[in-house]
């Protein structure tokens, strides 16, 4: 019997986490934030009123089949015209949600249809019904800073204050409501934690899902956690801090486990405590692809989520 994931994110982080459960499960959804304002899903944003495809392409290309048809298809996906001109740096996968939706197609309707193109595992989901923007309040070396648009908050350096979602009132998509009623697991991260992790807990349906649903939850924390030595840091990049901001933005919501790689913990016992304050287990293992990496190996976390997987099945 296969685990019933749902995974929650956004851009390579998610990309990662998808690659990587294919190989433990089938039962895969995907729930996709869709708050991305630069490159090509901006540039689309801009010119029609569609979701941003960015994040939902990538994700998609991550679950398809893995077979000559599959990976050729997520290949041209991924490909990005070199033209010069307006196609310069396009994704074809993004032109060809934006034109399914352009036609008046259900954005779910139209992300089942390229999934089916691609013979994908499982499915791809949009977090909300309409595009989102992102708005972030930091307490910096300059003084208090709001910014707009994901990769703005993604980006900002100093200490968050607030972050919410516009408009505020974002309604949930019902069928990746009901994804998350039925799932068996629920993973959150890696990811940047302001503009892909933490916004799914800002919709407010999917925030009361996730912190009732009988699924148990898998947060994922980056490799990239310690701030540089020099200058302004980056926000949240400290386990503890990410694991705080999820209690903040939903107190009521618990844990089962926390994976962290073995470079980010500098306090282990500190770590394990806060995890288990949120009622979880820390398991600490070496994710990466090498020294130095900032993205998760997928052949290890395929080990990481079959252990988990395995030892709940014989618990």
């Amino acid at each position: 019997m296969q685990a019933r994931v749902v995974a929650l994110g956004g851009g390579h982080g998610l990309a990662a986490t998808l690659g990587a459960l294919r190989r433990v499960t089938s039962e895969i959804t995907a729930i996709v934030t869709v708050a991305d304002n630069g490159g090509s899903s901006g540039r689309l944003r801009n010119e029609l009123p569609i979701l941003p495809p960015g994040d939902l392409r990538m994700a998609l290309a991550a679950l398809c089949s893995d077979d000559e048809w599959g990976r050729s298809w997520a290949e041209i996906m991924q490909y990005r015209f070199t033209s010069g001109q307006w196609l310069e740096g396009h994704p074809v996968g993004n032109l060809l949600l934006a034109a399914l939706w352009d036609r008046d197609e259900d954005p779910v309707a139209g992300l089942d249809r390229v999934a089916s193109l691609l013979k994908v595992v499982g499915r791809v989901l949009p977090m909300a019904s309409a595009p989102l923007d992102i708005e972030g309040t930091f307490l910096s070396s300059v003084g208090r800073v709001v910014v707009r648009g994901q990769e703005q908050v993604a980006t900002t350096k100093g200490k968050l204050e607030s972050l919410k979602i516009l408009p505020a009132d974002a309604t949930a998509r019902p069928e990746a409501i009901e994804a998350i009623g039925k799932a068996e697991w629920i993973t959150m991260g890696p990811g940047s934690w302001f503009s892909s992790v933490l916004p799914h807990l800002l919709v407010t349906e999917q925030r009361e899902a996730l912190t009732h649903a009988r699924a148990k939850r898998i947060i994922l924390l980056n490799l990239d956690a310690h701030p540089n030595s020099t200058g302004d840091e980056l926000a949240g990049r400290e386990p503890e801090e990410h694991l705080n901001l999820i209690h903040h933005y939903a107190p009521e919501m618990s844990c089962d486990y926390v994976i962290a790689d073995t470079g980010v913990v500098r306090n282990r016992v500190s770590l394990s405590e806060k995890v288990a304050e949120m009622g979880g287990k820390l398991i600490v293992a070496d994710l990466s692809r090498g020294p130095g990496s900032v993205h998760h190996d997928q052949e290890k976390l395929v080990s990481v989520f079959g252990h988990i997987f395995a030892q709940t099945l014989i618990g």
